[in-house]
C-alpha cells in the first residue's frame, strides 16, 4: 500500500504483577483523546525507539532486540513512573529521579550508572510483533515485550499530556471494559488481551511466549460469512484471530 506513512519502529512492555488471588494484572493507561495515535484508547507503556535507544543497545549485543528492549524500558518509566527490569530493584525515590531524568532527556545509560543501576534485559520475553497497516496518522512496527513490575513498587503515575489514567486489571476485567463500552482499544491491543486473559499466572504466559515465535502481525481484510472481517493468522498463539470490519479499528 504505497499512500501508507512507513512504519515506526517502536516498542510496548506488558508489565505484570501477581495478586493474591487470580490471574496476573496487567498495567494500562488511558491516552488523551489529543494524541495522534490511538486517541483515547487503552494502551500499554511504550512508544518509538530513539536513536538514543539503539546507541545504548550497542552496549549490550547479546540481544540482537537490546534496543527495543531498553526503549520499552524507558517508556515505562516515563509513562507511568514504575521502572522495571533494572538491578537492583529501584525505590521510589530513586524511580521518581529516573523519571525525572528520562524526561529532561539525560542519557538513559549514564541516568542509570549515577545511580548504581544496571538493566536487566533478560527479564524481558518477547511476546509479538505487530505492523498494522489502518491508515492511521501514525503507523508503527511494535515489539511486544513481557515484564513482571517490581517488588513494593509504587502506584503508577501518568503524565497528564499523554493519558488520564493508569491502572491495574486482569486481562479479563480489561476486555470486560471494553464489551460494557466504558473504554476502547485498538484491534491489536484487544488481541493481545484476549491472548492473555487465558494464563493464570505470569509464568504461564512466558511459557505462551516461549513457545511461539515472534513474526511481524500486519492484518488483512477479506469477506467471511458475506461481512468483511479483519484477520491475522491462526497458528501464532492467538484465540480470536478475526473480527468484523466495523469494530476492529475501535472497540
Amino acid at each position: 500500500m504505497p499512500d501508507l506513512p512507513e512504519p515506526i519502529p517502536a516498542a510496548t512492555l506488558v508489565l505484570m504483577r501477581e495478586v493474591v488471588a487470580g490471574p496476573p494484572e496487567l498495567l494500562v493507561t488511558e491516552r488523551t483523546g489529543q494524541m495522534a495515535f490511538a486517541a483515547g484508547a487503552l494502551v500499554f507503556p511504550g512508544g518509538r525507539i530513539d536513536a538514543e535507544d539503539e546507541e545504548a543497545g550497542a552496549h549490550f549485543p547479546a540481544f540482537a532486540d537490546a534496543a527495543a528492549r531498553i526503549a520499552a524500558i524507558r517508556e515505562t518509566i516515563e509513562e507511568t513512573g514504575l521502572a522495571p527490569a533494572i538491578a537492583p530493584v529501584p525505590d521510589a525515590a530513586v524511580s521518581a529521579a529516573l523519571r525525572h531524568g528520562v524526561e529532561s532527556g539525560t542519557d538513559f545509560l549514564d541516568l542509570l550508572n549515577r545511580n548504581g543501576l544496571t538493566l536487566d534485559l533478560e527479564s524481558l520475553s518477547p511476546f509479538a510483533r505487530w505492523c498494522p497497516n489502518f491508515r492511521e496518522t501514525r503507523r508503527f512496527d511494535t515489539l511486544f515485550y513481557l515484564g513482571e513490575a517490581p517488588a513494593g513498587a509504587p502506584e503508577p503515575e501518568v503524565r497528564p499530556h499523554e493519558a488520564v489514567r493508569a491502572f491495574w486489571a486482569s486481562a479479563a476485567a480489561i476486555l470486560a471494559e471494553l464489551d460494557a463500552g466504558r473504554a476502547h482499544a485498538i484491534f491489536p491491543t484487544r488481541r493481545n488481551l484476549e491472548r492473555l486473559a487465558r494464563f493464570g499466572s505470569i509464568a504461564e504466559a512466558r511459557a505462551d511466549a516461549a513457545r511461539h515465535e515472534v513474526v511481524r502481525i500486519t492484518p488483512w481484510v477479506e469477506e467471511r460469512d458475506g461481512r468483511p472481517h479483519v484477520c491475522i493468522p491462526e497458528d501464532i498463539g492467538y484465540p480470536v484471530t478475526s473480527e468484523p470490519l466495523e469494530t476492529a479499528r475501535r472497540r
